[in-house]
């Protein structure tokens, strides 16, 4: 909770019918229980128990002091605000006890509307599998220039980093080694024909 309170409310003030503190909890409470979309989260937000509801500070409503939690729609548009990569970036693990991570990119499924494309996250994960953090890619740029930001805030000093072809890439290495002391395992494709060639030259 200490951690969400950092955030700052990406909202008008006029409209506010929900803490803000409140609906990262109920969501990032319900994804651990299990949920595994917004229809999901929504769902156990509107029949979440009085108790529950309370403990995650949703909004008191009438006389009696029932508590009502926020819609899917609501959950949905917060953290679209707040944290375009998804919970991760709300809940994700602390690498620190890690001895590897892995980063990788993907497309969020269902992200795609009318009005836009669809969403293309960079991802670290932990060698156990947790996710450490993800970072939107911005519409017209691709990973690499998203390669540093992703690991910047991270104590990596002896962990290896793995990533695919595309991370191949000598600001990479210099950022790794020289300013985060990590380790790296990187793939070399075509896509480097000098380093290709000499590599494959080697005995």
């Amino acid at each position: 909770m200490e951690r969400l309170r950092l955030l700052p409310d990406p909202r008008r003030r006029r409209g506010v019918r929900h803490p803000f503190v409140a609906v990262l909890l109920v969501a990032a409470s319900t994804v651990v229980a299990g949920a595994r979309s917004y229809a999901a989260i929504g769902q156990w937000s509107a029949n979440a128990p009085q108790h529950a509801l309370a403990r995650l500070g949703a909004r008191v409503v009438g006389a009696l002091g029932v508590r009502v939690g926020p819609s899917a729609a609501t959950i949905r548009r917060v953290i679209g605000l707040v944290c375009p990569g998804g919970l991760a970036d709300l809940t994700g693990a602390d690498p620190a006890d890690s001895d590897s991570i892995a980063v990788d990119g993907k497309t969020a499924r269902g992200s795609r509307h009318s009005t836009s494309s669809a969403a293309r996250l960079l991802a670290a994960m932990a060698g156990d599998g947790r996710t450490v953090t993800r970072l939107r890619v911005p519409g017209k740029t691709n990973e690499i220039t998203c390669f540093a930001a992703l690991l910047e805030p991270y104590d990596l000093a002896g962990v290896t980093v793995t990533a695919d072809a595309l991370h191949t890439q000598r600001s990479h290495l210099r950022f790794l080694v020289e300013e985060k002391k990590a380790h790296y395992l990187l793939v070399v494709k075509a896509n480097q024909p000098d380093l290709h060639r000499r590599l494959r030259a080697l005995p």
